[in-house]
């Protein structure tokens, strides 16, 4: 954690077509609500790099999308507010890297969260994709 609330899901290269995972941030129980930035920092080549976010309400056993925002071929941030106390009066299918394009479901956010990031194209110049969270 870098300060308080205030975590690091990565800082990930992004270079050749494929599905990466970061390293899920575990220690987020009580966390109510989840301010998300996702900096994408395009250099050039590739097509599409989509962003989910990812929780687990089972230990990490099974991962599920809460979140999906999509980045092509120019730099740009995107910010999501995802909140636990959305309430759910009809049952959600969970979904894993299959979320609709920048969309969100909120009110499933748990104990830890992580990125799965599936890049389509062959990227180059540097482009990284920075994910930072502030857990209240």
């Amino acid at each position: 954690m870098d300060a308080p609330g205030l975590y690091s899901l990565g800082d990930v290269n992004i270079t050749a077509a494929g599905t990466q995972l970061t390293d899920a941030i575990e220690d987020l129980d009580g966390m109510l609500s989840a301010l998300l930035q996702l900096r994408f920092a395009y250099g050039s080549g590739g097509t599409a790099v989509k962003v989910y976010v990812q929780s687990s309400a089972d230990d990490a056993t099974t991962w599920y999308d809460v979140a999906c925002v999509v980045f092509g071929t120019a730099s740009e941030t995107e910010l999501l507010n995802l909140s636990a106390l959305t309430p759910k009066t009809t049952q959600v299918t969970p979904t894993d890297g299959t979320l609709t394009d920048d969309t969100a479901v909120d009110g499933l956010i748990a104990d830890r969260l992580r990125l799965k990031i599936i890049s389509t194209g062959t990227y180059a110049g540097n482009t990284l994709l920075s994910a930072r969270l502030i857990a209240r």
